[in-house]
């Protein structure tokens, strides 16, 4: 589809952009930590040194980040980036290997590209460090926080954000030829496995002194070049098998959250729902094929030269957001007028709290 952008929409977006790119944090943050777990649309080079096909620190990608090719999986910021940002943190959140015992005080971000909630998901593509292991990662952290003299933070008063799922879908459930998966749960049964899963998974974070958490749902995967590409969509703008099978995630991950604030009435817990913040991109006539050249597996092509404007584009590659998409995500889950959106609230009114 090609870009059919007016000048005044055009104009627009660059005002936004700039912006949103020389935003100053001025003032201290508004919780003492942050920490975030999930896949590689949070991974910030969490998986640069693993023996894995799913990492990408290497140009294109980091080209508008101002340290270049750190291993996130878009040209700019992740949205934990852009949302660490807009809670006041005037430095990124470092990852896992790079973290001292002075940035662990911040918080740490715990991410891997291609992971999933299921251990087995994405195996194929190397060592991974799926959901349970970012948690072990973090008992690590809470254990040398905890033997800190001063300056410890109140973990109970961090905001620790958690997106994740999709790779047990693309990286498992829909790729046949690599995993049975499918064979043994029908797309209802699958959901519901994986929010069981899910559940123990929050409730050990909860464990670990988690009281401020922040789940995000599952984008349109469906809407994604790479799918598009290998299912066909019958005519339709995106695969819908594959949007119905985010759909009965999301709908089973919210009435968890829902639960969960029932249950654990000293915490609270936010569904963040990315089908129904990235669908008004629709309006925008963006284009929905990638940025970047892409080898086979729909990551970019080394040391390519992706698309001049970057934000004209919804995809960097055949999977990931670009920054303009991740700005989008990370405002409207920090500041949100709908519930639609941020359940029960957004994460400003969590901060907060």
């Amino acid at each position: 589809m090609a870009c059919d952008l007016d000048p005044l929409l055009s104009l627009c977006i660059f005002i936004v952009v700039f912006h949103l790119r020389t935003l100053l944090v001025t003032s201290k943050p508004q919780v003492p930590c942050y920490f975030i777990f999930g896949d590689s649309w949070v991974d910030n080079g969490n998986n640069n040194k693993l023996d894995t096909r799913c990492k990408v620190n290497y140009s294109p990608y980091g080209i508008d980040f101002p340290e270049g090719h750190t291993g996130r999986f878009s040209n700019g910021r992740s949205s934990a980036d852009i949302i660490g940002q807009l809670l006041g943190f005037n430095k990124f959140i470092p990852s896992y290997p790079s973290a001292s015992k002075k940035d662990i005080k911040r918080g740490v971000n715990y991410g891997s590209g291609c992971a999933g909630i299921r251990k087995e998901t994405g195996r194929h593509l190397g060592v991974l460090i799926y959901m349970d292991r970012q948690l072990r990662r973090h008992k690590i952290i809470v254990s040398r926080l905890s033997r800190l003299k001063k300056n410890r933070p109140n973990l109970k008063k961090c905001v620790y954000i958690v997106n994740i799922g999709s790779n047990d879908y693309i990286n498992n459930f829909f790729l046949h030829d690599k995993y049975n998966t499918s064979d043994r749960y029908t797309k209802a049964q699958f959901a519901e496995v994986l929010i069981q899963q899910y559940s123990k998974q929050l409730r050990t974070l909860y464990s670990l002194g988690g009281r401020k958490i922040v789940v995000f749902g599952l984008a349109d995967m469906g809407c994604t070049p790479v799918q598009i590409h290998k299912f066909g969509t019958n005519g339709k703008p995106c695969v819908e098998s594959i949007n119905e099978a985010g759909r009965l995630f999301n709908d089973r991950l919210m009435s968890l959250v829902v639960e969960l604030n029932k249950n654990k009435s000293d915490a609270r817990f936010v569904f963040i729902n990315l089908a129904s913040i990235l669908s008004p991109l629709g309006d925008m006539h963006l284009p929905s094929t990638p940025c970047c050249r892409v080898k086979e597996n729909w990551q970019c092509v080394p040391e390519s030269v992706p698309c001049p404007v970057r934000e004209w584009s919804i995809f960097f590659d055949g999977y990931h957001p670009t920054e303009i998409c991740n700005i989008m995500i990370a405002k409207r889950s920090y500041t949100s007028s709908s519930q639609v959106d941020a359940y029960p609230y957004d994460i400003k009114h969590l901060a907060q709290l």
